[in-house]
């Protein structure tokens, strides 16, 4: 039988998720390889970077693989230049992937508080959802600036169960990559995996999660049926 979940309330990742972010760090991260001298990537190369915040995938790029890291000065310096350069490029050929429109239609009118939880700073965050047409759809959006510490740390989401005044297994956590699984099992909420986004090239199967769903138009069927505007 088909796994249901008993959720008031849903936590989204955005890059990856809800939306197709790659061009638009890939422009940032290029136009700050150039200015420090370097070649440009491919943007399949960049998405393989993202997950973990700007200041990871600097390193990352900059060292040329998942676990690199660079010495401070240069990472400090790369981090303004592609701050900078993101700013001007950030929802410039953003997409949002097919389903999540139906799918948040869908969990808002079963009565389902959203949040959107990221490692992308606030101010990027808010601005994304806000040209895509997403941002009426979200409660609460926490970005990666706004608490002490991020994802992988359950902190953000046991932040959200705080705000709606719902118990962690009482929300359901969607995201894209084993960052935001690790994330929900720390705080003990329920979590599904889409197979797209950005997972630092782990295949969704290999993702501690409770399901695997093609897309967040499928999420609906899977919730307990007693929510608000459900006979």
């Amino acid at each position: 039988m088909e796994k249901r979940f008993d959720a008031l309330g849903a936590i989204i990742d955005l890059d990856g998720t809800l939306l197709d972010t790659a061009a638009d760090l890939a422009a940032g991260t290029n136009a700050m390889l150039v200015e420090l001298g370097r070649a440009g990537l491919p943007v399949e190369q960049v998405a393989r970077y993202v997950g973990k915040g700007a200041e990871v995938l600097v390193h990352r790029v900059l060292a040329g693989s998942l676990d690199g890291r660079v010495e401070p000065a240069l990472a400090a310096r790369a981090v303004e230049s592609f701050y900078r350069h993101y700013t001007r490029e950030n929802g410039r050929h953003v997409r949002v992937y097919p389903g999540v429109r139906e799918g948040l239609t869908a969990m808002r009118s079963r009565g389902l508080r959203l949040a959107c939880v990221t490692n992308k700073p606030q101010g990027f965050s808010e601005a994304l959802l806000a040209a895509t047409g997403l941002a009426e759809f979200f409660e609460l959006v926490v970005g990666g600036d706004v608490l002490l510490r991020k994802k992988p740390d359950p902190l953000p989401m046991l932040h959200v169960c705080d705000r709606f005044g719902i118990a962690p297994q009482r929300m359901l956590a969607i995201g894209d990559s084993d960052n935001d699984a690790a994330a929900a099992r720390a705080a003990g909420i329920p979590v599904l995996v889409v197979p797209y986004g950005y997972n630092e090239g782990r295949p969704a199967e290999t993702i501690d999660a409770d399901g695997i769903v093609a897309s967040l138009a499928d999420v609906p069927p899977l919730l307990a049926t007693h929510q608000a505007g459900i006979s």
